[in-house]
C-alpha cells in the first residue's frame, strides 16, 4: 500500500526530547515500512526515518528561533502533502483540523487521526463544518465534545516492544513526566510526595507559555528537599528514569490519551492517576495502577503501591498497548477506507450508467 504520513513541523519526527504525538506517528510510520508499505512522511528536514522523507523545512519549527513566519511551512506542508494525492492510495493526516479544508476536496480517501482536547468551545463550530471528514480517535473519552462527528475508529498508541524494558524490582522514589504546566499539575504530585514522605524526581519541559506558572508556583517547591528536578528528558533516559521508580505519578487533568501511561507500563512501573478521561481506558484499577477521586486518595495509593504486580502492567502493555497492535489497527482502518470509496464511485458509476 502507498500511504502518506503528514505531521506538523513544530517538532522532528521523532522528536529530539518531548513531542508525544511526532513520536507515535514515527512508530506507525517505521512499523508500516518494515511491514513492507510504501510510506511517504511528509514532516520537518531533521527526521529520521526508513520511509521517504519529503522536507518542508530544513528543522523543526521549535529548534528554529529567527523563524518568524512559522505559518509559511504549515502551507508548504499541505500543498505537497495534498497537492498531488493520486500518488497514494491514502492520506494518514496528524494536523487535527488544519487540512479538513484540503480534506474535502481531495479525491483520495484521507483519514485524520485527533491528537488533542476536543472539549475547547472554540473547536465545536470548526468539527460540526466538516461532520464528513473521517475521524480516528485515540480514546473513547476524547470522542465526548464531537459525538456527531464521523468517527471511523479508535486507535489506542503503541509503543515498540523494545523500547523500555522490564524492571521488576521498584526503585525508591515517585516519578513525573511531563511539562510544567497547570494542566499537568507537578506542583500536585509534589504535594502528594510531601505527604507521604517519599522522594519525587521529576522530568519535564518547560514551554514559553508556562513561564510565569513555573516562577510563581514551582520554583518554590522545587526547592524541597525530597524533589529532584532533572529537566527534559530523552527516549534513551526514560527507560531508567520510568524503569526505576516505585511508580509514576499522573495527577493530571482529563487527557484524550496519556502515552506516559503506557511506557510505565512498558517499564513495569504501576501507574497512579485520576479516574476521568481516558485514563480509566488504560489503568486497570488495582492491577496495573491506582485511579483516584482525590490527592488524599492518590496518596493513599503510593501506600498500597506494593500490591501492584510489576509482572502484569508489563503484560498489559504487551496485549494492548504495542505498535504492532497500533498498526495493525491502522492498516484495518486504510482498507476499510479504500473499500468505502471503490464503492461510493460504483455507485456514482452506475447512477449516470
Amino acid at each position: 500500500m502507498n500511504i502518506a504520513q503528514v505531521c506538523h513541523v513544530w517538532e522532528s519526527v521523532p522528536p529530539k526530547q518531548y513531542g508525544g504525538t511526532e513520536r507515535v506517528v514515527s512508530y506507525l510510520t517505521e512499523e508500516l515500512v518494515r511491514l513492507g508499505h510504501h510510506v511517504t512522511l511528509f514532516a520537518s528536514g531533521d527526521s529520521t526515518t526508513m520511509a521517504h522523507l519529503e522536507a518542508v523545512c530544513p528543522t523543526a519549527i521549535r529548534f528554529s528561533p529567527g523563524i518568524l513566519a512559522r505559518d509559511a511551512s504549515m502551507a508548504l506542508l499541505l500543498e505537497k502533502a495534498f497537492g498531488s494525492p493520486d500518488r497514494f492510495d491514502v492520506i494518514h493526516s496528524h494536523l487535527d483540523f488544519l487540512a479538513f479544508p484540503l480534506i474535502r476536496r481531495c479525491r483520495v480517501p484521507v483519514v485524520t487521526t485527533l491528537h488533542g482536547r476536543l472539549d475547547l468551545p472554540e473547536l465545536q463550530s470548526v468539527y460540526a463544518e466538516f461532520k464528513e471528514c473521517p475521524l480516528v480517535s485515540i480514546s473513547y473519552s476524547q470522542r465526548r465534545p464531537c459525538v456527531r462527528s464521523r468517527w471511523h475508529a479508535n486507535v489506542y498508541h503503541g509503543l515498540p516492544p523494545d523500547q523500555y524494558r522490564f524492571h521488576s524490582q521498584p526503585g525508591r522514589y515517585l516519578a513525573f513526566i511531563g511539562r510544567l504546566s497547570p494542566e499537568k499539575r507537578p506542583d500536585e504530585a509534589i504535594r502528594i510526595a510531601e505527604r507521604v514522605g517519599v522522594p519525587l524526581r521529576i522530568a519535564a519541559k518547560i514551554d514559553p507559555a508556562d513561564r510565569e506558572y513555573v516562577r510563581d508556583v514551582m520554583v518554590p517547591l522545587l526547592s524541597h528537599p525530597l524533589v529532584e528536578y532533572v529537566g527534559e528528558i530523552s527516549d534513551a533516559e526514560k527507560d531508567a528514569f520510568f524503569g526505576d521508580a516505585s511508580a509514576v505519578l499522573c495527577p493530571y487533568r482529563p487527557e484524550p490519551f496519556g502515552l506516559v501511561l503506557i511506557e510505565a507500563l512498558a517499564c513495569g512501573t504501576p501507574v497512579i492517576t485520576y479516574d476521568h478521561g481516558s485514563f480509566p481506558e488504560i489503568i486497570d484499577h488495582g492491577r496495573t495502577g491506582f485511579l483516584c477521586q482525590d490527592a488524599e486518595d492518590m496518596a493513599n495509593a503510593v501506600r498500597q503501591i506494593h500490591t501492584i504486580n510489576r509482572r502484569a502492567c508489563r503484560a498489559a502493555f504487551e496485549q494492548r498497548f504495542t505498535v504492532q497492535r497500533m498498526t495493525e489497527r491502522y492498516l484495518e482502518v486504510y482498507e476499510g477506507m479504500q473499500q468505502e470509496m471503490r464503492g461510493t464511485a460504483h455507485r456514482v458509476s452506475n447512477a449516470r450508467s
